[in-house]
């Protein structure tokens, strides 16, 4: 599932996510949410999240428990 809807993301769900830094080579960093930074509903590049660890991106994919 992708992470353009802030109703799919919450606290503590494992995602990937795209930092700034990364954005040209689309290298992507798994972690789990600890605070969402996007208030819109919606967002057609991904939610902006903050993980655990403190590095701040924005969400590609949200983790299925089958991963």
């Amino acid at each position: 599932m992708n992470g353009q809807n802030r109703s799919d993301i919450y606290p503590g769900l494992e995602v990937d996510i795209i930092l700034k830094k990364d954005q040209r080579s689309g290298t992507l960093t798994r972690g789990f949410v600890k605070r969402l930074l996007t208030s819109a509903a919606y967002h057609s590049r991904g939610i902006k999240v903050q993980l655990d660890d403190g590095q701040v991106g924005r969400v590609a994919w949200i983790v299925d428990e089958e991963d």
